[in-house]
């Protein structure tokens, strides 16, 4: 995706590796040492973004100044900030600096929940459907990557996507060799002659499948619904003030509708999108054709009710523990409760991350 998701990932990075792991020490210390933005019932909000392709419309919402209309109608006040660093993001959301951040699935699972803060899944944004891939040098078939070094953003979505891919071909982890590169560095890195193999999200994975000799051999299409990207709350935050549910979500779906508009109007916001992400509408649209967009609440809130999600947290989870992404006193995958529509995967008396999909319902439903 984006990075970090690493932009700095899509530069932002999906999760930043050994970065990952001080920054939830931090994030815990910080967590620890000042109060958190969960006061009862308030009237001014912060949400922090990062750039990548399904969170640019924050950036959207808050320059045209739908974010402010909504918290107007709501008598609130919402400040949108960007914060360039992905994790960092992250890290500053759970020591309570903000009441809301996006973020991916994973990371939602590994830093504020893992870091004991329970956390609402307010919008379920998108998933990645083939901005994610594994790319392999003179080779064409995945079962050609045993043996090799692999270059990829340890502990970041990417290296959950390798995960998966060598499950799908009956091999793990112990049949490669993980390198851990910066998303900063992966193109540069696969130019060379030792750097046969590297898994990455866009813009750098359309940029290294054009380089010659390079095949998708694997991509984020072949797990759909996995790699999410949400907006997470606060919990306590959201039950003591419903009003900034309902003004986030209800600008999140104007912008949706003005963002998948057939005509000018929606050429023009993506057009603003992509610019803001350092590309321009033909490099925006490219990353929002590999990104299931939900642009209707009825589909988020069908994705979000959906079985599968509570199948899809359980391997983030055991993919987490794995690699002690969970904590250093998690004992199993199952340490953290993850609560879904279909049920709690994990401890249901240690509920820390929750998928509700109550505003996105009543927006669906005409209520906000």
């Amino acid at each position: 995706m984006l990075t970090p998701k690493a932009s700095s990932l899509f530069f932002p990075t999906h999760s930043y590796g050994k970065l990952k792991t001080l920054g939830f020490l931090l994030a815990t210390f910080f967590l620890l040492a000042s109060t958190p933005a969960t006061a009862a019932e308030r009237d001014k909000f912060s949400i922090c973004w990062s750039i990548y392709v399904g969170w640019m419309p924050w950036g959207y919402g808050d320059n045209q100044g739908i974010v402010d209309k909504w918290a107007d109608k709501y008598d609130i006040e919402i400040d949108v900030v960007q914060i360039n660093d992905y994790i960092e993001s992250i890290n500053q959301y759970t020591a309570g600096q903000y009441d809301a951040c996006s973020m991916t699935n994973m990371d939602a699972l590994t830093i504020p929940a893992a870091g004991g803060v329970d956390s609402t899944a307010l919008i379920v944004g998108d998933f990645s459907d083939g901005n994610d891939g594994v790319v392999l040098k003179g080779e064409d078939e995945l079962k050609a990557i045993k043996g090799q070094q692999v270059n990829l953003v340890e502990l970041s979505v990417s290296h959950y996507l390798l995960a998966r891919a060598l499950e799908s071909v009956d091999m793990t982890e112990r049949d490669v060799k993980v390198v851990n590169t910066s998303d900063a560095d992966l193109v540069s890195a696969y130019t060379t002659d030792d750097v046969t193999s590297v898994v990455t999200w866009n813009p750098l994975l359309n940029e290294i499948t054009a380089m010659p000799e390079s095949n998708l051999v694997f991509d984020s299409s072949k797990i759909p619904g996995e790699i999410i990207d949400l907006l997470i709350v606060n919990t306590q935050v959201l039950e003591d003030n419903p009003k900034l549910g309902k003004a986030l979500v209800g600008a999140w779906y104007e912008i949706m509708a003005t963002m998948s508009d057939e005509g000018q109007a929606g050429k023009n916001a993506r057009t603003a999108m992509g610019q803001n992400s350092g590309t321009d509408l033909a490099g925006y649209e490219a990353q929002l054709a590999s990104t299931r967009m939900f642009y209707q609440p009825e589909d988020a809130v069908e994705f979000t009710q959906s079985d599968d999600l509570k199948t899809t947290m359980q391997y983030v989870a055991e993919f987490s523990f794995r690699h002690g992404l969970l904590g250093a006193g998690a004992p199993d995958a199952e340490f953290i409760g993850v609560e879904t529509p279909s049920g709690v995967y994990g401890n249901s008396a240690n509920v820390k991350l929750r998928f509700d999909p109550t505003f996105m319902q009543m927006a669906a439903d005409g209520e906000l």
